[in-house]
């Protein structure tokens, strides 16, 4: 038995007589070529992870294919998973060389991208019509959904495309989420308190809460619209109540980078909000010109107006007097005026304390490595502060280690070797001291009642 192989180039024309390039049908041995396919998937293509049957998978990725063309903004990071699925399908080693393949100018090593947004969208449609299921194919429209989608492995790619509509409308609306997030960060700046202005944010308020009516907003913001009525020629009255609106929609303006939880609704009460402000026809325009800021903000220099601001951080909130594990504040500094943060003590809150207990331990070495650091004179930069029991375990800690009860440091001074640490704290230090051979710049501290020295 002899099995036929076919394979055509996407840019390849039809075959002829006179056509040398032209694909060829030639027989092989049916046994020799399955080892070829297993051996290839298994080197290079990591087969075993894809599903048993390619069946679904070859034609949810067609159909992200069809879709791409016409959804695409022209930004980099969409033009360099088209050069990625172009590099992969022609087996190309490098960008270099598909801008050379599809025929693309190349000035100081930049492609013309013009040209090269044309060829990449052709080769694209045609590659849909000549998928013929080839490792190197099925690899290269796998990349090309994992760049477009902005997944984090080839893994990810398969498991999204399996699990969603590849003929969705838009294939990824969440990439306009950095420029809605720039535009509103611009917006307080830019408000001036104009009739259309004011609208366009009362707008994109009720929209993100889902209220019925203009009127109910107005009410959520603290207007009483009956009180616009009877005031309508007490000329001061209206500035005032202009100036509370103004307060409260700015408020609802400056929280959204924080709030922005990515939902349908307050993606779509952004764009309405842009919309409006921008004064454009509809919504379809509206994305567009979101598109174009993006693509600035890509290629734009930093502190200039097409730049992502640099994002304000919230106000802090008020200390408490008694620190407690439900009001912990991880950027806050344990002690008032201190350098610990709850940030180090629970590395970035991924290990937050679970009592009371736990909480004042952490204080109590706080206090006291303050006096060590202010004595050195040099930052105590943490690597393990308090560590519950399972992640002690799983790093090799000792069963009664003190780390477990937030009673533990481990740091590094910049600039200076464990010893020099460990002899600067000896004399004085009254708890737990200790080194490590293996780390040579690691020091321990904790608060033992009584003076211990190790090396570990």
């Amino acid at each position: 038995m002899l099995i036929a192989c076919w394979t055509l180039s996407p840019a390849a024309s039809p075959p002829d007589g006179t056509n040398r390039d032209a694909a060829q049908l030639e027989s092989s041995d049916p046994a020799a070529l399955r080892q070829a396919y297993l051996e290839d998937i298994a080197t290079d293509y990591s087969g075993a992870q894809l599903p048993q049957s390619l069946a679904q998978l070859d034609s949810d990725l067609l159909a992200f294919a069809e879709r791409v063309p016409p959804n695409t903004g022209r930004l980099d990071f969409q033009r360099q998973a088209l050069v990625e699925a172009v590099r992969l399908w022609r087996q190309l080693p490098s960008a270099e060389a598909v801008y050379e393949a599809l025929q693309v100018p190349v000035v100081e090593q930049v492609p013309d991208e013009t040209q090269l947004d044309n060829a990449l969208t052709e080769f694209l449609q045609s590659a849909s019509r000549y998928y013929s299921g080839y490792p190197n194919q099925r690899e290269a429209l796998i990349r090309l959904v994992q760049f477009w989608r902005e997944l984090d492995s080839r893994e990810e790619s398969i498991e999204w495309l399996l699990a969603n509509d590849p003929f969705a409308s838009e294939t990824n609306l969440e990439i306009i989420d950095p420029a809605l997030m720039g535009f509103v960060q611009r917006l307080p700046q830019s408000y001036r308190g104009q009739g259309d202005q004011r609208f366009a944010l009362t707008e994109g308020y009720r929209r993100w809460f889902g209220f019925d009516s203009r009127t109910t907003a107005l009410r959520q913001l603290g207007i009483n619209p009956e009180d616009l009525v009877a005031n309508a020629d007490n000329q001061a009255a209206l500035v005032a109540t202009a100036k509370t609106l103004d307060r409260a929609l700015l408020t609802f303006v400056g929280a959204i980078p924080t709030t922005y939880a990515e939902t349908e609704q307050q993606r779509e009460a952004l764009i309405r909000l842009v919309q409006i402000w921008r004064r454009l026809e509809g919504r379809i325009p509206t994305i567009q010109s979101l598109f174009d800021d993006l693509r600035r903000m890509e290629r734009a220099t930093p502190n200039t107006p097409e730049a992502m601001p640099v994002p304000d951080p919230p106000p802090a909130p008020t200390r408490p007097d008694r620190w407690t594990p439900n009001n912990i504040q991880l950027a806050a500094s344990i002690l008032p005026n201190g350098n610990f943060t709850w940030a180090e003590a629970t590395r970035g809150g991924v290990r937050m304390p679970p009592n009371q207990a736990t909480v004042d331990a952490i204080v109590r070495l706080a206090r006291l490595a303050q006096q060590a650091r202010n004595r050195l004179g040099r930052p105590f930069i943490i690597t393990s502060w308090y560590r519950p029991p399972e992640i002690n375990r799983r790093v090799g800690g000792a069963s009664n280690s003190r780390h477990i009860v937030g009673d533990a440091i481990d740091f590094y001074c910049p600039g200076l070797t464990g010893n020099q640490v460990y002899w600067f704290l000896d004399p004085w230090w009254a708890g737990g001291l200790g080194r490590y051979r293996r780390y040579p710049n690691l020091v321990h501290i904790d608060a033992r009642n009584y003076k211990a020295r190790w090396t570990h």
